[in-house]
């Protein structure tokens, strides 16, 4: 009966995960409609090779990363602390409450919150409204590349963090509150408890968290960046994700498309390993594998 029950969901992934990936191969051809995927003619890593050579190569690459690497550095404590302080909540109503306004931003469609995004900052919106009281002018956030990659990152974190600390808060109620109340006898104040009770906790969870999260680290969301491109922002918001958009279906150029799609893919399994490899070494021989 448990392989019944685990059936459906393995059938999806393969059907879903696993089949579609015979397409990849249109990366290493030059697809044609009329010859069909297995009749298009071999080129192996040509679309690679021209990828990498092509001017938007770096810029691309570096936007990229950019926007992952500072991401990922400047959201990844922000879940912990979170959940640090939630666990100090002892009301459960108030730390119901206060969870359920954390999590609502996550619920929110990006559309909603790009929409937001361009109606707080634009010329006459409500932070250029006090900026203008106190500079005389206001400043054009959405126009500026300068500004792109702070406002993608610091929303993010605003749209996610909440939800994120959710698994934190679940390893920080396996917890055994007498080593708290050990603790307090001893005369350990409160940051000496959560850094000698609560971070040694959840620190597996964090190290897992953090190594999927480096894995990803290509993975940069298309549909917020889309978004939020203007004519006057592409050289910080054109990222692989916006690229392989514009170059596979407004272009129609399938094979180049799925050759730097595979690239990213590439690159993120790298970062996997490498990522691991450190973690596991600073961390007593415990990673994600």
């Amino acid at each position: 009966m448990l392989y019944v029950l685990m059936a459906p969901a393995l059938i999806l992934t393969i059907i879903f995960k696993y089949i579609p990936m015979y397409g990849v191969i249109i990366a290493f051809k030059d697809f044609s409609y009329r010859k069909g995927i297995l009749g298009s003619e071999w080129v192996g890593f040509d679309h690679f090779v021209k990828f990498i050579n092509s001017p938007n190569f770096e810029v691309l690459l570096m936007n990229t990363l950019k926007l992952s690497f500072f991401g990922l550095i400047l959201g990844f404590p922000v879940p912990i602390l979170m959940a640090l302080m939630l666990n100090q909540v002892r009301r459960a109503g108030v730390k119901k409450n206060i969870q359920l306004f954390l999590y609502a931003p996550y619920f929110i469609s990006v559309v909603v919150v790009v929409g937001m995004i361009f109606i707080f900052l634009s010329p006459t919106g409500l932070i250029n409204q006090i900026i203008t009281y106190f500079t005389g002018k206001p400043i054009m956030f959405m126009s500026d590349p300068e500004y792109f990659r702070s406002i993608y990152i610091l929303s993010g974190i605003w749209q996610a963090a909440g939800w994120s600390s959710i698994i934190y808060v679940a390893a920080l109620a396996g917890v055994d509150p007498e080593q708290h109340n050990a603790a307090t006898i001893d005369g350990a104040n409160l940051l000496q408890r959560i850094w000698h009770i609560d971070l040694p906790t959840i620190k597996p969870v964090m190290a897992i968290v953090f190594i999927l999260a480096a894995g990803g680290i290509m993975a940069v969301g298309f549909e917020k960046a889309f978004l939020m491109q203007t004519a006057l922002n592409l050289p910080t918001s054109e990222i692989i994700a916006t690229y392989v958009y514009k170059v596979g279906l407004k272009a129609g150029d399938y094979s180049f498309s799925a050759a730097i799609g595979l690239f990213e893919t590439f690159v993120n399994i790298i970062m996997l390993v490498l990522v691991n490899y450190i973690v596991k070494r600073l961390n007593e021989n415990q990673g994600l594998y």
